[in-house]
């Protein structure tokens, strides 16, 4: 007898935590015009070498939920680190994302020499917690979803007018209170901005400058 077509259905575990949730994003700001403006040669290997060089600059226990092309989507649930190692986390994001620009400028100085890459490339960090966030199995991968993924992707598309900043959801800042914040913020000012988003709402953050690390 004849077995008719059949399909094999894997059962997808998704697992809700209502424990707090830290969303980062190190995502790689003027990536569309350095695609546009670089042959694919370069690009194709630029863009992995800094996004590689951001993974491994991960040293508080960040967990990859994915590469977004010109980002990581970075998470870790449970315990918040303290405000003072997650600021220090995001400027050795941003000290390594240039090193590794140094060598990639060494490196093909000689067949791209009219390549700036410090003028076309930089470093955003968006930084948010969540705590309702559902954790999907997928590969090797956590496939993050729920509402607080969504705004910290949307706060990517802000109106801050800076190539390189940090920014930070008033719900992650809300997390640390009893901290000093301006203290561990000590390179530059802290700037407040508002967006209104449909189907979310009004969405406050502060932000800072990266680009004034550089000057101290």
């Amino acid at each position: 007898m004849h077995a008719g077509p059949y399909r094999i259905f894997q059962l997808q575990i998704i697992v809700m935590t209502e424990k707090p949730t830290l969303i980062c994003i190190p995502d790689i700001s003027g990536f569309t015009k350095f695609m546009s403006e670089v042959d694919f040669e370069l690009s194709s290997k630029v863009i992995p070498a800094l996004l590689n060089n951001i993974i491994y600059a991960n040293e508080i226990g960040l967990k990859v939920s994915e590469i977004e092309g010109d980002a990581v989507l970075f998470f870790k649930t449970g315990e918040l680190p303290s405000l003072k190692v997650l600021v220090e986390q995001c400027k050795t994001f941003y000290a390594e994302f240039y090193k590794q620009i140094d060598v990639l400028i060494k490196k093909y100085k000689k067949e791209h020499s009219d390549v700036n890459f410090p003028e076309l490339l930089g470093l955003k960090i968006i930084l948010h917690v969540g705590e309702e966030i559902a954790m999907v199995p997928i590969g090797n991968r956590i496939k993050l979803m729920g509402e607080d993924v969504i705004t910290a992707h949307r706060l990517l598309k802000n109106e801050v007018p800076l190539e390189e900043y940090i920014l930070l959801s008033n719900k992650l800042l809300d997390q640390f209170k009893n901290s000093d914040v301006d203290s561990e913020f000590n390179w530059d000012l802290l700037h407040e901005m508002t967006m209104d988003l449909e189907h979310i709402g009004s969405l406050k953050f502060n932000y800072i400058d990266l680009q004034s690390l550089n000057k101290k």
